[in-house]
């Protein structure tokens, strides 16, 4: 027994000496792993956050409709914020559309928000984002939503044509979950701009017609050039249902053109044309509209360089050039062809009617 024990003892020792000698090492080994855990961690982390937003991304994408993607757009901020609602602009007026997580969201379509507090002042007045305290938005909104737990609330304008279609309010909530994503909200918001102008451009391609023979790509719709059904008509909230019944309601994405036409309506230009004839050349200016506004909204960087240094030509001559063809196939060898469409709107809408600005190198 006292031989057994002594070998324990020899045995702990000398395990004791190998620890000893190996212990800087497993310390530094331990070290590793776990950093290399964490930075896989973090990794997976920052992976996911980006998944999650090409996934919103696609959400709104995926909205057939003005409703679709609105709709798309309030599900997808909630994994970015508290509380979230959409206010649409209608006559300098705020109007309730939806909210997402609020106690009463169904309230939402009956608030009008108070545009001169100081939050939507600024947005209004800045056409940009105003990161803010709640002490800064309407207090009509306060005292009916309640304030949220931490102070910051997000005001984002949806940009539409240029104006500012609807406010996007978003807080942290009243649970406490903490301050929203600024930058995922940004995105969101921008994604929902243009995605609205694809599809009203879309409805009004198949509207004119305009889709390329089997094949053929058809150039990709951006920008709307009429009005069409406001989607909020349907949701207009009770203070303003009185006055919505005497009048038509304004669509959320109305072309300036449009609104123009309806108060002053212009002297037609085809009036001496056969009917045929004159609806050709009807459709052959609106599709040379639909190919430079895509070709605007697409190189605004290099359009606003163009007119700076007058050689917008040159730096979109491929895409003025296949838009070019694409016009030529489909109206070339017709009774527009002396209209010279395409031209005059390349001029017109990228070098704002001076064609100058388009470069020594332009061809009409």
């Amino acid at each position: 027994m006292a031989e057994a024990s002594q070998i324990a003892k020899v045995v702990e020792k000398a395990v004791a000496q190998v620890l000893e000698s190996h212990l800087p090492q497993l310390q530094r080994e331990l070290v590793d792993l776990v950093l290399k855990e964490v930075q896989t961690g973090t990794t997976t982390l920052a992976n996911n956050g980006a998944e999650d937003l090409l996934k919103a991304v696609s959400l709104i994408q995926g909205g057939a409709t003005q409703k679709e993607i609105l709709r798309a757009l309030l599900e997808s901020t909630t994994n970015y914020c508290g509380r979230a609602a959409l206010f649409v602009m209608k006559a300098g007026a705020a109007n309730g559309w939806q909210g997402r997580a609020f106690d009463n969201n169904d309230d939402i379509k009956d608030f009008a928000m108070d545009v001169s507090a100081p939050a939507p002042s600024q947005v209004l007045q800045n056409r940009a984002v105003v990161n803010s305290r709640i002490a800064d938005m309407d207090s009509q909104f306060i005292s009916r939503f309640g304030a949220p737990s931490h102070d910051q609330i997000l005001l984002l304008p949806l940009h539409l044509k240029d104006k500012i279609a609807a406010l996007v309010y978003a807080d942290g909530g009243m649970d406490g979950a903490g301050p929203v994503d600024t930058a995922a909200l940004e995105l969101l918001v921008a994604a929902t701009s243009a995605w609205l102008e694809v599809a009203s451009l879309r409805k009004q391609a198949a509207r004119e017609g305009s889709a390329e023979p089997a094949g053929e790509s058809a150039p990709a719709p951006v920008q709307a050039v009429s009005s069409y059904s406001d989607p909020f008509a349907g949701h207009a909230p009770k203070h303003v249902v009185a006055a919505a019944a005497a009048e038509s309601v304004e669509p959320v994405v109305a072309s300036s053109a449009g609104a123009a036409a309806a108060a002053a309506p212009a002297k037609d230009a085809f009036a001496q044309m056969s009917p045929q004839d004159a609806e050709i050349h009807r459709k052959a200016q609106r599709f040379a509209r639909l190919l430079t506004d895509e070709i605007k909204l697409y190189n605004q960087a290099k359009v606003a360089e163009g007119r700076k240094h007058k050689d917008i030509y040159d730096r979109l001559k491929e895409d003025i050039e296949k838009s070019r063809a694409t016009y030529a196939k489909r109206y070339g060898n017709t009774a527009a062809a002396s209209g010279d469409y395409f031209n005059n709107e390349i001029v017109r809408s990228l070098a704002e009617d001076d064609v100058a600005l388009m470069g020594p190198h332009f061809r009409r």
